[in-house]
């Protein structure tokens, strides 16, 4: 299957050296100001520094050494490339086809292409790394384009990808069709299939392994726990024991539960949250990626105009992610982008931020935060000297504006500038 996917996209995404240049000299970047990642005030008069791939110096005092190129940025920000931890490359916002649509009728070649197209959409808009949370019918395409971003086929971000989605039996869909039709995610039962499930992700490339604690049986109904407590912590061990970390699609109580006991690193979504839920995870030092953007998006698509009165579903997100907040949990930036438009990666931050968070600590979320939460925090996600020169430039003050991060400048990823993307 993964040669396959490699000759589809061979077919498709032929196209030259991925929109990059290629720089063999130093850069000296010369903003307004940098934002580091780590410290909530920016720091004026800063200057960055790069050598091929990686960030030699930052500060008010860098100069230029001989042949290097000088890169004047007036009016901007600096800051280290934005980091996404809930994208779905192989989907396309549901206004546009629903998601049981795009599961059963969209063929792969157009999947592939449209999640080229939105590889290159996140790039532009300033994300030099995201976490690809499950193919969604897909199979094993995101293996396929990982490769390719990699070596430089097609322009993307650093791209860490969960492949299929591990859900219980019959608990996923889509469902209600006469005949068998192609299902979102691989469906495993029992201690030893959740295991093999696991072993067969990883077999595959993942990179994380994502299930799926909870979800619906069937239409109309709410939420149910899926998994056994046993199940989860079975399959969490075994990917654990390989060395990937594990995410956990939970919006119950009950769900979110099970998969912190179990051993889970980061929690999506979490609509149904408590406060002794959320304890249990700030105990267990496990993440939260709140996806209220995907929140936002399908409230919108219903017809909600974004002003009161908020639907039920925006009042209780807004509620739940206050009792995190107020509990200390560590945050994480994702907006399950995908559901909406791939290159909106920032409404995430920016909902975030209007929520309670703050620019500056809704910024340091989405850069050193969740490079932490990848354990990259010793490659990516802050202005350092040593780290990989992941850096954009955008106009304004994000510090100040949440919204500046939407108008981004320059792009770098790796050292390389990425240019003309949009």
């Amino acid at each position: 299957m993964f040669g396959r996917t490699l000759a589809v996209m061979a077919a498709l995404l032929m196209m030259p050296a991925a929109n990059a240049q290629d720089v063999s000299h130093p850069i000296l970047l010369v903003p307004d100001r940098v934002f580091d990642g780590v410290d909530p005030k920016p720091h004026e008069g800063w200057k960055v520094l790069v050598e091929g791939e990686k960030i030699v110096a930052a500060g008010p005092d860098v100069t230029a050494p001989i042949g290097s190129e000088t890169i004047a940025l007036p009016g901007t920000t600096l800051m280290p490339g934005l980091i996404d931890l809930h994208v779905h490359l192989f989907l396309h916002p549901y206004n546009e086809t629903s998601w049981n649509d795009q599961v059963v009728t969209e063929p792969l070649a157009l999947r592939t292409a449209r999640a080229v197209a939105a590889a290159r959409a996140t790039l532009a808009a300033g994300f030099t790394t995201v976490r690809d949370l499950g193919t969604e019918g897909a199979l094993d395409a995101d293996a396929g384009l990982k490769v390719a971003i990699a070596q430089g086929i097609v322009p993307g971000p650093r791209l860490l990808i969960a492949n299929r989605a591990l859900v219980a039996t019959g608990a996923y869909g889509p469902k209600g069709y006469a005949f068998e039709v192609p299902q979102g995610a691989e469906e495993v039962s029992g201690v030893e299939g959740v295991v093999a499930g696991v072993r067969r992700q990883i077999a595959r490339g993942a990179d994380w392994v994502k299930f799926y604690a909870d979800y619906r049986w069937g239409p109309g109904e709410p939420s149910r726990a899926t998994f056994s407590q046993e199940e989860l912590a079975a399959g969490i061990a075994a990917a654990h024991d390989a060395g990937r970390k594990v995410a956990v699609h939970a919006s119950t109580a009950e769900g979110m539960r099970r998969a912190i006991l179990a051993g889970a690193d980061t929690i999506e979504h979490g609509n149904d949250g408590t406060a002794e839920v959320f304890a249990l995870m700030k105990a267990r030092n496990v993440a939260y990626c709140p996806t209220l953007a995907a929140s936002d998006a399908i409230a919108r698509y219903a017809g909600w105009n974004g002003a009161g009165p908020e639907p039920a579903a925006i009042a209780g997100k807004r509620t739940s992610f206050a009792v995190a907040r107020k509990a200390g949990v560590r945050m994480c930036a994702g907006g399950d982008t995908g559901v909406f438009a791939h290159g909106r990666n920032a409404r995430e931050i920016e909902l975030m931020a209007e929520w309670g968070l703050g620019p500056a600590q809704a910024l340091i979320v989405a850069t050193s935060g969740n490079a932490a939460i990848l354990g990259w925090q010793d490659r990516i996600g802050a202005v350092r000297p040593g780290l990989a020169a992941d850096l954009i430039a955008v106009n304004g003050d994000p510090t100040k504006d949440i919204a500046a991060i939407e108008h981004v400048a320059l792009v770098l990823k790796a050292g390389k500038r990425f240019d003309s993307l949009r």
